[in-house]
C-alpha cells in the first residue's frame, strides 16, 4: 500500500471507531464491574434485584430466551446450579431478552417460566436495555459474578458446564475462607 494510503487510513481509523456504537466496540473483560440490570420490565420470581444489591454473594447471570434451543438444552445445566449452590450463597439471575415477538409478552414468559420449572429470579428485558449494558450479542450467555461485583468467568453458547461449575465453586469457596 503506498505510504499516502497508509497515512490517510491510519488517520482515518479514530473517525471509524467513533462511527460505531459503543456496545459494538467493547465487550465485558474478567475484572469488569457487571453492569446494571437496566430497564427490566418486569420482574418474575423475585421482587426487583441490582448488581450493586447482590455484593457479597455470588451471582451467574444467564442470558436467555424461551424459544431458543440452545436456550433450552442449557437450562437444566443452570436449575442444576441454583439448586445445588443457592444455599452456599448463589443467585442466579435469568435475563430474558427475546428474540421473536411472541417472547416479549409477559403472559408468555409467565407461562415458560412456569412450564419449565424455572425458580430463580427472572428479569424480562423487552427493550434489549441490560443486554446492551452487558455488551451481550448471544443466547445463552452465562457470566459468573464474584462478590465484589466483578465478571470473573463468562461463557457463551451450550456446554462448558463442568467450567461454569467450577467457576461457581471456586468463588463460593473464596468466600469461606
Amino acid at each position: 500500500m503506498p505510504r499516502f494510503l497508509l497515512r490517510l487510513t491510519l488517520l482515518a481509523l479514530p473517525l471509524i471507531a467513533a462511527a460505531v456504537p459503543a456496545a459494538a466496540q467493547t465487550s465485558l473483560a474478567h475484572g469488569d464491574q457487571a453492569p446494571a440490570f437496566a430497564g427490566v420490565t418486569r420482574w418474575i420470581n423475585s421482587p426487583p434485584l441490582s448488581t450493586d444489591g447482590l455484593r457479597g454473594k455470588v451471582v451467574l447471570v444467564d442470558f436467555w430466551t424461551f424459544e431458543c434451543i440452545n436456550c433450552l438444552h442449557a437450562l437444566p445445566q443452570v436449575k442444576a446450579l441454583d439448586a445445588k449452590y443457592r444455599d452456599q450463597g448463589l443467585v442466579v439471575v435469568g435475563v430474558h431478552t427475546p428474540e421473536l415477538d411472541a417472547e416479549r409478552d409477559t403472559e408468555n414468559l409467565l407461562a415458560a417460566v412456569k412450564r419449565l420449572g424455572i425458580t430463580f429470579p427472572v428479569a424480562q428485558d423487552n427493550d434489549y436495555a441490560t443486554w446492551n449494558a452487558w455488551h451481550n450479542q448471544y443466547w445463552p450467555a452465562q457470566y459468573v459474578i464474584d462478590r465484589q461485583g466483578r465478571v470473573v468467568y463468562t461463557h457463551i453458547g451450550e456446554g462448558g458446564y463442568d467450567a461454569i461449575e467450577n467457576a461457581v465453586r471456586s468463588q463460593l469457596a473464596l468466600g469461606t475462607r
